[in-house]
Parts: structure tokens; sequence; C-alpha cells
């Protein structure tokens, strides 16, 4: 069981109870195999898991992380840390321009002509 997107999902399974008893030490376990593995739903979610353990430097690695791999909620959380003073401006533009460029590496005709469609349907 290598797959990223599986870990996540065991993950939430574990957290919600969904299917499987809820096991928090499992969830916690499935978590880190998925960001490990580069799932940043995972990556974030750790970094959300450390800001409840008041462990605030390591939160904020684990969600420049994820901002660097396209994740906007990240993104956001990073904004809210920088102006708390929790994250040095360095960081916080680095994380930024990542962002913006894995952001910029998803963009294709294709995908943004699907996205109008969709639009359309609302």
């Amino acid at each position: 069981l290598g797959d990223a997107a599986s870990h996540y999902e065991l993950s939430v399974m574990y957290n919600r109870g969904e299917g499987v008893e809820k096991d928090l030490k499992k969830e916690a376990r499935h978590l880190k195999e998925a960001a490990i593995a580069g799932n940043p739903s995972a990556r974030h979610n750790l970094g959300c898991a450390e800001c409840e353990n008041v462990r605030f430097d390591r939160a904020v690695k684990h969600w420049i992380i994820a901002a660097n791999l396209g994740y906007d909620k990240s993104m956001i959380f990073l904004k809210h840390s920088y102006s708390q003073g929790l994250v040095s401006k360095e960081d916080f533009e680095s994380a930024l321009r990542a962002h913006q460029a894995a952001v910029d590496a998803t963009k294709s005709p294709q995908r943004e002509a699907a996205a109008e469609i969709d639009r359309m349907r609302r």
C-alpha cells in the first residue's frame, strides 16, 4: 500500500470511523504516509494537527510544503500565519512564488475549457 491517495483516504476513514473502527493512531500513520508520498491535503492536515498541538513551527513547515504543491488552503493558512508573525517574509514570499508556479504548471487550454463548461452548467 504505497499510493498517496489511498493512504489519505484511509486516514479520513480512521478519523471518522467510516467503515473501520475510529483509530487516531492509524489515522496519523496513514496521514504521514500520504504526506510523504506527496499528497498535499495530507501535508496540510499534518500542519493542522501540529497547530492544534501548539507546534507552530512544524505546522508552518507542513503548510509551506503543501503550498509548494499548489494547495490553496495552505497558502491561506500561511497568509494568516504571516500576519501573526509566525512566518518570515522570505519564507512567505518563497511559498507564494512556489505555489503560483505549481498552479501555473497545472493550467492547460483543455482544463480551462472544461472549467468554463462546468461554470456554464451551474
